[in-house]
């Protein structure tokens, strides 16, 4: 797993981690654009990179930890590119059993070599089969400790677990945390408009495309894939690539043919394409978001499926739009929040949110809603939702827009680990009365 066409797959992952801890890029956007440059290897080798760089993020905490019990300089008082290295070999030698202990060890002196630091290489190699030797020994905090113990388990800030500890119980607590490391699976919503759930089904097994039906009638559960853009079906608009907990939320979400629909904060544009396909033909779908990078990721999927009743246009949310005052059958916010449902995903959120942050954001999200309100027509409908699991975004913000004279018909909290393959979700469908 060294070199593959002259690729050294851990000088790559190496690089990216220190991009990421530099510039606080997301690592999915590192990732992404790292398996578009090296589309070219094999499945496997891309996989490497991707497991070790994810991995190496998911659980710096523990990495940490573990390396510091073994190394006289702590973690935090080391290079950056000699951390990052560190703790990339630490997840081989914890994590991927495939791959040789002696590997892991060497192809790291090397590195280390390569990028100017021969005179670490012993330190290096001393701390990691100091490690490799003495796996079993690690020592872990006590389980009785709940929020340090799997704030090192789980690699999760301690403010967090206090934080949710706070809304919820241990037991449920420790699932959550469990449940953010699970296997993620890719869900599709159906592009009704061109093709039925079934001739996709066809189609998409066909192109060697494992298709597993859903609850939902017009949601996939898909697999065994190489590249999506590699897939006719999605270069022809057959789909788009939906979260299972968006789909369950825009499936409730009271959205019939004909309908007006607002869609405040609609990047990457999953929303506002369920809201196309629901609304038909005499609908009308305004998308709308903060900026031309995020309105553009959304005219690329409207375009690629084909959706011509979305008008798509850049618009602050938090600014009051006097002509949309009582237009709207359906207003779609789903708000800018802390994220913390989908660590699983996206597993940098955990160490770049704080408590203040958090609570910034619920106060954007009241701005946001205070204008919403006042879009949506006297009986008709505001669906509220977040991708986090805190109560203060979610349970408090239903009463919040209660306040501002709507009944809560129907939300659902969906907790990672808990809720079959979803992430964290919050939706609440708002009746205006």
């Amino acid at each position: 797993m060294t070199a593959i066409n002259s690729v050294n797959l851990r000088a790559v992952v190496l690089d990216m981690l220190l991009e990421n801890e530099k510039n606080g890029e997301f690592s999915n956007y590192l990732l992404n654009n790292a398996l578009a440059k090296y589309q070219y290897l094999e499945k496997s080798q891309r996989s490497f990179i991707a497991k070790l760089f994810i991995g190496t993020i998911e659980r710096k905490i523990e990495l940490d930890y573990i390396c510091n019990q073994f190394s006289k300089t702590k973690t935090n008082k080391m290079k950056p590119l000699i951390r990052s290295l560190i703790r990339m070999s630490i997840y081989q030698l914890m994590y991927m059993d495939m791959v040789p202990e002696s590997a892991v060890c060497n192809e790291a002196v090397k590195l280390a070599n390569k990028r100017g630091f021969s005179n670490l290489k012993g330190f290096v190699n001393g701390v990691l089969r100091n490690i490799a030797r003495n796996k079993e020994s690690i020592k872990y905090p006590d389980s009785s400790d709940f929020v340090f113990y799997n704030s090192i388990k789980y690699s999760m800030p301690e403010w967090i677990i206090e934080m949710w500890l706070k809304d919820y119980e241990k037991e449920v607590v420790s699932d959550i945390l469990a449940g953010l490391f699970k296997e993620k699976r890719t869900y599709i919503r159906v592009n009704t408009n061109k093709t039925t759930v079934a001739k996709l089904e066809e189609i998409l097994t066909k192109e060697g495309v494992t298709v597993k039906k859903t609850d939902i009638d017009y949601a996939l559960e898909i697999s065994g894939y190489d590249y999506l853009t590699n897939l006719d079906s999605f270069n022809e608009g057959l789909f788009i690539i939906q979260d299972l907990s968006s789909i369950i939320a825009g499936f409730n979400s009271n959205i019939k043919e004909g309908d007006i629909v607002l869609d405040v904060c609609a990047a990457p544009g999953g929303k506002s394409v369920n809201a196309s396909l629901l609304t038909k033909e005499k609908g009308r779908v305004y998308s709308r978001d903060i900026s031309y990078e995020k309105t553009d990721k959304i005219e690329e999927n409207l375009d690629r499926l084909g959706l011509l009743n979305v008008d798509v246009d850049v618009f602050d949310a938090t600014d009051f739009d006097e002509d949309m005052v009582n237009k709207c059958d359906v207003v779609i916010a789903d708000l800018p929040c802390s994220g913390l449902g989908i660590i699983g995903r996206k597993p940098d959120i955990k160490y770049n949110a704080t408590m203040d942050k958090c609570r910034e954001l619920v106060k954007i999200q009241k701005d946001i809603l205070v204008n919403a309100a006042k879009y949506v027509k006297d009986g008709a409908f505001l669906i509220y939702s977040t991708c986090t699991i805190n109560k203060e975004e979610n349970e408090d913000q239903v009463r919040f827009i209660e306040s501002l004279g709507f009944k809560c018909e129907e939300k659902r909290q969906l907790l990672p680990g808990l809720n079959s393959d979803t992430d964290g979700f919050f939706y609440a469908r708002m009746k205006k009365l």
